[in-house]
């Protein structure tokens, strides 16, 4: 276990991650780091809250923390491990394909938690190969949240596909409750509040230098706008899968329907851009 006295700062891990990606030999058997990283008295910067609340359509001035701001606070902790020389998977291409957050009770905004991150598992995927991230909040020696976050590392393979999954569950559709006009710059500002200025966010040019036509929303952000749309309730887990990309700038349909919700593109037959659910706890 290895105790910091601050978080890490994310531009220079960005930067170490990029240089050493074209060095990484990704596959699922892979060593990976074994460390656990301990970030003790850790408390909320407000201003940066409040302007992540701003940018996900969360109320601001809550005294609570979002369901989803844990996961900003453990970004920098588990950006360390991911760009280190002996983490398998590049850090340049490396996808966000799902979380499953478990918040126990309510996290106030003013309180002092320890944070630990740690990478769990490498596994194979038909596309690549899969890193599982745990992030863990805890205040006085209890766990009150905790995430596992799935990233994929694309590369040759010969695991057969799963067979397609369909674009709505056997129950149908899910209802629109809104449709969102999403600007050009919503990853610029998502990644001024959040740090991650992952470049295939923040301009077409850089985009395009992986593929995209435009830039793409953050992940975490199509979540965390699903969320504060919807609400969750004090004690909860919640699953979200990021299925395709959201080009911005673009128009996308939130629908939801109990404790299932999704985003996707607008019009009957729009793609399903992120699925989840929403789970009270007792």
């Amino acid at each position: 276990m290895a105790t910091l006295t601050s978080p890490p700062a994310l531009a220079p891990l960005l930067a170490r991650g990029a240089l050493l990606s074209p060095f990484k030999r990704p596959r699922p058997d892979a060593d990976y780091p074994r460390a656990r990283l301990l970030l003790p008295g850790l408390r909320v910067d407000l201003a940066r809250l409040a302007a992540y609340e701003r940018v996900c359509g969360f109320p601001t001035g809550e005294d609570c923390l979002p369901v989803t701001y844990p996961h900003v606070l453990g970004f920098p902790l588990a950006m360390r491990l991911m760009s280190d020389r002996a983490f398998p998977l590049p850090l340049l291409g490396l996808v966000h394909t799902s979380i499953e957050i478990t918040r126990h009770r309510p996290l106030p905004a003013t309180g002092s938690y320890e944070l630990a991150v740690h990478v769990d598992a490498l596994a194979p995927h038909h596309r690549g190969t899969e890193a599982t991230v745990v992030t863990e909040l805890r205040d006085g020696g209890e766990t009150v949240w905790e995430s596992h976050s799935t990233y994929l590392a694309r590369h040759r393979t010969r695991r057969t596909p799963p067979a397609a999954r369909p674009a709505h569950p056997a129950s149908g559709p899910l209802p629109v409750l809104e449709e969102w006009r999403l600007a050009a710059d919503v990853g610029r500002r998502y990644g001024a509040a959040s740090g991650d200025r992952n470049p295939i966010h923040l301009h077409p040019l850089t985009a395009r230098l992986f593929g995209f036509p435009r830039a793409i929303a953050h992940g975490m952000w199509t979540a965390a706008r699903c969320l504060a749309a919807h609400g969750t309730p004090p004690a909860v887990r919640v699953r979200a899968d990021f299925r395709a990309p959201v080009l911005l700038p673009g128009t996308v349909a939130f629908a939801a329907d109990g404790s299932r919700f999704e985003l996707r593109g607008a019009g009957e037959a729009g793609r399903v851009h992120v699925s989840g659910r929403i789970d009270r706890l007792a």
